[in-house]
């Protein structure tokens, strides 16, 4: 099997995923996935659709992030590991979709508007 790639996005985080045989390492910027994610929590969600499919200590996956915060860029990755998943066997497809991997979130922060402090707060009415 040659290299997969993919992408994922999420809020401001953007992560290019490099999926290649191996024995489950997990390359982050050039950092291991548990210097970069110290949190259990971001790690076990980067690991979701590895842990779907059991297939998490059968690929080597070399990442790209930039952007967003770490929240933001643990679901951008989760996000592009299920799409080249999908791009190696099409028949993950409806198991990664039934757990919501496969759904690109499109919430993301609403821009300020001129003349206004924030994106929604106005600022104080005053009648005099």
């Amino acid at each position: 099997m040659e290299q997969i790639n993919a992408v994922g996005r999420r809020k401001a985080a953007i992560a290019r995923v490099y999926v290649s045989e191996g024995n489950g390492e997990i390359t982050i910027n050039k950092r291991t996935l548990e210097e970069y994610f110290p949190s259990p929590i971001l790690q076990f969600i980067v690991k979701q659709p590895l842990n779907t499919l059991e297939v998490a200590d059968k690929y080597n996956i070399k990442v790209n992030l930039i952007g967003g915060g770490y929240k933001g860029q643990a679901e951008a990755l989760r996000l592009a590991i299920a799409r080249a998943l999908v791009k190696i066997n099409a028949e993950d497809k409806s198991a990664l979709r039934k757990e919501g991997f496969m759904t690109r979130d499109p919430r993301a922060v609403e821009r300020k508007k001129p003349g206004q402090p924030k994106a929604r707060k106005r600022f104080q009415f005053s009648k005099r």
